[in-house]
């Protein structure tokens, strides 16, 4: 079953494994959206955390996108499909790597 983004809480971890801007209601939006997350550095099998929040309806989000944080719209994090990183597996990578 495919994730995205938007579906993910504070201090949830993931990679990115595609965009799918057919979700997006608004047309004109959508049209160029993915070629929009690309330029930003949005990249497939880079790994994102969902940082802050917005108070009304979870809107803005910001997230940390390699070594980036960036700020998106709901809409947008609709976009984004991920895989969602189990955190003992993430740190466990990380320690490995530093190794």
């Amino acid at each position: 079953m495919k994730k995205y983004l938007s579906e993910l809480s504070i201090g949830d971890m993931a990679k990115i494994s595609g965009f799918d801007a057919d979700r997006c209601s608004d047309r004109d939006f959508a049209r160029d959206l993915e070629d929009r997350l690309l330029e930003i550095g949005f990249e497939e099998g880079l790994k994102v955390e969902v940082l802050h929040e917005g108070p009304v309806g979870r809107d803005p989000m910001a997230v940390r996108v390699g070594n980036m944080t960036v700020g998106l719209r709901r809409i947008e994090a609709d976009a984004v499909c991920i895989h969602e990183e189990d955190q003992q597996e993430s740190h466990g990578n990380e320690a490995a790597a530093a190794e």
